[in-house]
């Protein structure tokens, strides 16, 4: 999905109630883009994830040690309480650490997905960005076990999540993760072309709201950066905390194309929240 097509207008997002019962700390930060054109990487990316990844190199950490991150340790509890293994299944955060843990570099996608991944070991924090061109709801909950979901790379090998399981779902019995972060979605995923956008970034420790909030700042930051300051206040990237308070928004998700440039997002600053 390459092309903006007609869709809805607005994203409702919402953490499902039996999702806070089982992981009271459980926060979810959302930044919504009305439009971006998704190009390779350019230079500023690139470095941030060469320096996130050198930094893990330089912490020396083996895989006990990427499990005993503040902020992937309580991911592993999160995922113990709903009752997925965290050995078998770790975060997304913890795989693509561990891997970088070892001495590797992560493979390089694109802009947006580079630029997630190094916020993302910066943050020891899931950091994501999913492709919403057409969606008009995405709730974080436990599946009943009839939702269809696509792997990524891997659309025609259709999968059903466990009943019980934590995925992003929408209306429509689609889901677009597996065991809550481990896998994204086919359908959601951020390739190279013109998309709406909604960059996520989760955390499950208590006080992980400020992380969260800082990670998205750090997002932000660097979006605005590379779209060079252009503006449009009729269309404005929204961003929103999600957590026990307040456990649903709405943001907008579309609005006029102005055919910006490579990672231009068509409005760049950072609305408020509905």
């Amino acid at each position: 999905m390459t092309q903006l097509s007609d869709g809805a207008a607005t994203l409702t997002i919402r953490i499902d109630d039996r999702v806070l019962t089982a992981v009271p700390d459980y926060v979810l930060g959302v930044l919504a883009i009305p439009a971006v054109e998704v190009a390779p990487a350019p230079p500023a990316v690139s470095a941030l994830l060469t320096a996130a990844e050198d930094a893990l190199h330089a912490a020396g950490l083996d895989k006990a040690g990427v499990a005993g991150l503040p902020g992937i340790a309580a991911w592993r509890d999160a995922y113990r309480a709903v009752g997925v293994n965290p050995n078998r299944f770790p975060c997304a955060a913890e795989s693509i650490a561990r891997r970088v843990a070892k001495g590797d570099r992560l493979p390089r996608i694109n802009a947006l997905v580079d630029l997630c991944n190094a916020v993302s070991l910066g943050a020891a924090l899931p950091v994501a960005s999913c492709a919403v061109d057409g969606f008009a709801d995405l709730v974080v909950r436990p599946a009943d076990g009839t939702e269809t979901y696509l792997p990524l790379g891997a659309p025609d090998a259709p999968e059903q999540p466990e009943p019980g399981e934590v995925v992003y779902a929408d209306a429509d019995g689609r889901a677009h993760s597996r065991r809550w972060n481990w896998r994204q979605g086919h359908l959601v995923r951020t390739d190279l072309g013109r998309h709406r956008l909604l960059l996520t970034v989760e955390s499950a420790h208590p006080g992980g709201r400020a992380e969260v909030t800082d990670a998205l700042a750090r997002l932000a930051a660097v979006l605005d950066e590379l779209a060079d300051g252009a503006r449009q206040e009729d269309d404005a990237r929204q961003e929103a905390v999600l957590d026990g308070t307040t456990t649903s928004v709405v943001l907008r998700t579309a609005g006029p194309s102005t055919g910006g440039g490579p990672l231009s997002p068509a409005g760049t600053h950072r609305g408020s929240r509905p």
